[in-house]
């Protein structure tokens, strides 16, 4: 199995590279990797480099690597997942997910019926961990394309944004198999907390272009709904 970690900064493309303290930490201590095992790092430039493993020191290197402008790993669909805050074992797990099915980013949305809004530093700390979380779901799922994670941002404030195609998922939404054929801007996906949306944000959405989107006869809790979402997106649009 071959290993892979991400490099933060500008990856060289030859050379002995010294692993980053925190990937070190992770395969030599979690791991357990053993000189020669195969590795790949990535920058989140697209490519990657493919190297063997030296352990010197207690610490970790990358030797004798080869760099590759790797197959396309991204979807032609730059689908943004515009999710309203939710527990955060919920919004952590929503948003690996959503990583490994190929969204582009992520905008946490603060809505009516959310968790309590954070305080300004306790979210820059939460989109910091939401970020380290993605990190983690591209090393595992072979992505070399870091999604992006917006700051906290209210309704008023992610409607405003332009040139955007704005699918909002409501109970009895129209198919999404409708959507056709799928724009080539960014399609922002948005899914309400566990209490749904409230009336006034629903006329909100629609007034500023949302297009209504279901899932089918039943009822799919918040974490579920986007997946599914993206996952029938995906499909449409011929990345599965």
């Amino acid at each position: 199995m071959n290993s892979r970690f991400y490099f933060p900064g500008t990856l060289p493309h030859a050379g002995e590279i010294a692993f980053p303290p925190a990937a070190a930490h992770h395969a030599l201590k979690v791991l357990r990797l053993a000189p020669g095992d195969p590795v790949t790092l990535f920058d989140g430039s697209g490519g990657e480099l493919r190297a063997r493993l030296d352990i010197r020191a207690r610490s970790a290197y990358a030797v004798d690597g080869r760099w590759l402008e790797t197959d396309e790993r991204e979807s032609p669909l730059a689908l943004v997942l515009v999710q309203a805050l939710i527990s955060a074992d919920k919004m952590d797990w929503a948003i690996q997910k959503a990583v490994e099915l190929g969204v582009a980013g992520f905008i946490p949305l603060w809505t009516a019926r959310s968790l309590p809004r954070p305080s300004d530093e306790r979210a820059a700390k939460k989109c910091e961990h939401w970020r380290q979380t993605i990190i983690a779901a591209c090393e595992q799922c072979g992505r070399n394309r870091i999604p992006f994670i917006a700051p906290v941002q209210n309704l008023a404030s992610c409607l405003g944004q332009q040139d955007v195609m704005r699918l909002l998922l409501l109970p009895g939404g129209a198919s999404l198999s409708a959507i056709r054929p799928l724009p080539s801007v960014p399609v922002h996906l948005f899914i309400g907390p566990e209490g749904g949306w409230s009336e006034e944000e629903q006329r909100l959405c629609l007034r500023a272009g949302c297009q209504s989107v279901g899932l089918g006869p039943r009822i799919l809790r918040t974490e579920t709904a986007g997946l599914a979402a993206i996952a029938a997106l995906q499909a449409l649009a011929g990345d599965f």
